[in-house]
């Protein structure tokens, strides 16, 4: 499993996930073969970071090809600084339970 974790800024005053356009985003992000969920955590002041994991590499690069025009449509324009990619890579240990 891979995983992508960044970092997102947007207006404090909105709930990112209560909006259509995270929803849209949503949709088209677990649509995506090989994906295998998302963690998005609210550190205050309108900053996220998201861990998003992906059964293979070659999924995990697909889609980031694939939604590009999506992130621009839809999250990018409710952003308030531009997104920070801490890195990607294996995951070496989950132990995730909802």
């Amino acid at each position: 499993m891979y995983a992508v974790v960044r970092e997102t800024t947007y207006a404090p005053d909105r709930a990112l996930q209560d909006t259509p356009a995270f929803k849209e985003f949503q949709a088209a992000h677990a649509s995506r073969s090989g994906y295998r969920g998302t963690i998005v955590t609210h550190l205050g002041a309108g900053r996220y970071v998201t861990v998003t994991l992906w059964a293979t590499a070659g999924d995990m690069v697909a889609a980031r090809d694939a939604l590009g025009p999506v992130v621009q449509e839809t999250l990018d324009p409710l952003m308030t600084e531009p997104s920070k990619l801490y890195g990607t890579g294996e995951v070496v240990f989950a132990d995730v339970r909802s």
